[in-house]
């Protein structure tokens, strides 16, 4: 079973969740918004990935350009952040198996089906 880290008001997360469906994956929906990952989660999240935590940082939204940005944080810092302000974590994230990819484009999907 596929996971995506969904967030319904975003159409690149809606059109991720569209592909997944249109290529006949069972699809585990994670609304990581509602529920937060804890730090272990997303840390395997983002060995799946093969990405740092602030690679996976939104850096467009309010919040990240009022309180973060021009900061340095460590690794163990920005998954504490991230945590704590989910609505940062990029999106949508899609997890099959060991692998993992950010949908932005939606397409990125298709390199780990």
């Amino acid at each position: 079973m596929v996971q995506i880290f969904h967030n319904n008001r975003c159409s690149k997360s809606r059109e991720t969740l569209d592909i997944l469906k249109e290529q006949g994956q069972q699809v585990e929906i994670v609304e990581y918004l509602k529920q937060a990952p804890t730090a272990a989660e997303l840390k395997q999240l983002l060995q799946k990935l093969n990405m740092k935590p602030e690679q996976i940082v939104r850096k467009g939204e309010a919040l990240y350009k009022e309180q973060f940005a021009g900061k340095t944080f460590s690794d163990e810092e920005w998954i504490d952040i991230l945590i704590s302000n989910p609505v940062l974590i990029e999106r949508p994230i899609v997890v099959n198996g060991d692998k993992a990819v950010i949908g932005r484009p939606p397409e990125n999907v298709l390199t780990i089906l």
